[in-house]
């Protein structure tokens, strides 16, 4: 259990907080210092190296996560707030797989055909939607750790 619930919190902290610091550190930077090709081209270089981070995050936090479900007797033995979390963090998983498969994809094109315009559409979409999942994830956080007294 105990290698587990590292592992999982270990991935956590990497997705949540990689977003917390892109969203909230980096993008404002970003935005007051570099014109649209220098920044929509750090973006895509960000999150090439970002993005497989977060997919063996998420892989790492549904195995950790279902085996220490499954080890405390399954969905139906273990707390509500463990419910939630897991659901949370389904919804989390969705909206990145739609930013990945989705307006990511977009992003790379448009940067490599130099389109600025459509490149800037993209990152929008996608500084929206991390925006969201960034909530989400610390709203998570918040479930985990204060768990029986919230829910």
């Amino acid at each position: 259990m105990s290698l587990a619930s590292t592992l999982h919190i270990l991935s956590v902290v990497i997705w949540v907080g990689g977003m917390f610091f892109a969203y909230v550190i980096l993008r404002p930077a970003a935005a007051s210092l570099l014109e649209p090709p220098q920044r929509l081209s750090l973006w895509r270089l960000v999150f090439n190296g970002f993005f497989p981070l977060v997919w063996a995050s998420i892989i790492t936090i549904l195995a950790s996560g279902l085996w220490m479900i499954m080890k405390l007797g399954g969905f139906a033995a273990v707390a509500g707030y463990v419910n939630t979390m897991f659901a949370l963090g389904l919804v989390m998983m969705a909206l990145f797989m739609h930013v990945f498969f989705a307006p990511y994809r977009r992003l790379k094109k448009a940067v490599a055909e130099e389109n600025w315009p459509e490149g800037g559409k993209q990152l929008n979409m996608i500084r929206k939607i991390v925006g969201i999942n960034t909530l989400i994830g610390v709203l998570t956080i918040i479930v985990a750790t204060a768990g029986k007294s919230l829910i």
